[in-house]
């Protein structure tokens, strides 16, 4: 799966009392589904994940897949602690239509994972995983929450496996990105299906496209049924026309250093300020992409100072208040965390005025 581009991070929403609030995380992943960004992540860190029960990410996973538009591309966040209940979610994951499954670090048991002798448990937890896994895996290290950094030793082995495609790193460092990207590029090359616009093909679009094409020789026009033409078979709706060639990607998870990033060779990013300001990290890697380094670093400028405020700073309450400052339904996080207060607000609001959608 083609992971270029800019991925929102996106929040799950909840009522006050702190029930799932499913109607406006749908009506927040129609919205997304219409920014340029190529994906959505599902239960990321930003989701809250975490805070949910088995059968409420579930009810999540399902709501945002049959709400997005069928060319995002979705990766579905289901690390658990253990690989059997990790597999169980990679599964349910699946049957709803995820091109890949986020994965982060399992940590509770972090001292006994064997990583003074190479991260033996992390090597065969997610090496297991992608053997049963019918999804690709993305690795996902964010030691700032689970206090585990995935050794880039232990990500450029696991880079070999045919399964385990792509790493999400919220480090910050871009020092250690650089690093990652050097050595993972020896990693097995992929081939991959793509739009005639070298976009990613989702898994969403090629079930539409066969879904459609099994109806379309029942299909018979009224001319036919009069008789005034000949019956003929509509023909099928145009195939895949190209393919693309991809190493193992490397994904940044900081918005505050995206231009960086990109220069030093990542892919894309998963980012929880493009919950709040999806267009505006869009544009950052658009100018980019096209190779305008002026608007790319005014671009960047922009969005510093309020990421840092807005999720540096306030993390997820910060996050939900800024997407209800931009059209995006955020409400409240649920406890431990507690939402902003209103001088919180106020800062929030202030350094979001420039950053709108």
């Amino acid at each position: 799966m083609l992971l270029d581009g800019i991925f929102p991070a996106i929040t799950t929403p909840f009522y006050p009392d702190g029930r799932l609030y499913l109607r406006k995380l749908e009506n927040n992943v129609e919205h997304y589904s219409r920014t340029p960004c190529a994906g959505i992540v599902v239960l990321g860190s930003t989701g809250e994940a975490v805070m949910l029960g088995d059968d409420e990410s579930r009810d999540v996973l399902r709501h945002a897949a049959n709400s997005a538009a069928p060319d995002k591309v979705l990766l579905a966040g289901i690390g658990r602690e253990s690989l059997s209940e990790t597999l169980r979610l990679a599964d349910y994951a699946a049957t709803h239509q995820y091109d890949a499954v986020l994965v982060r670090t399992p940590h509770y048991y972090t001292p006994y994972y064997g990583l003074a002798n190479g991260a033996a448990g992390l090597l065969t937890y997610y090496r297991a995983l992608a053997d049963r896994s019918s999804l690709p895996v993305v690795l996902y290290s964010i030691p700032k929450f689970t206090h585990c950094e995935l050794p880039i030793e232990v990500v450029a082995e696991l880079a070999q496996h045919p399964n385990i495609i792509a790493i999400k790193d919220s480090s910050g460092s871009l020092e250690r990105l650089a690093a990652l990207v050097a050595a993972t590029r020896s990693a097995p090359k992929r081939t991959v299906l793509v739009t005639p616009h070298f976009a990613a093909f989702t898994s969403r679009m090629m079930m539409a496209e066969t879904e459609v094409n099994a109806l379309l020789p029942d299909f018979v026009s009224a001319d036919v049924l009069t008789g005034s033409i000949a019956p003929t078979v509509a023909p099928p709706l145009a195939k895949i026309t190209r393919k693309k060639e991809i190493g193992f990607q490397v994904l940044s998870g900081a918005s505050e250093s995206l231009l960086p990033a990109l220069e030093a060779g990542v892919n894309g990013a998963v980012l929880a300020f493009a919950a709040p300001a999806p267009q505006a990290c869009q544009e950052i890697y658009t100018a980019w992409k096209e190779n305008d380094p002026v608007v790319a670093r005014e671009k960047q400028q922009r969005v510093v100072e309020a990421s840092k405020i807005v999720g540096g700073k306030y993390g997820v309450p910060g996050f939900k208040y800024a997407c209800d400052l931009n059209g995006y339904y955020g409400g409240v996080p649920r406890i431990p965390l507690l939402p902003l207060t209103a001088d919180q607000q106020d800062e929030v609001a202030a350094a979001m005025a420039d950053v709108r959608n």
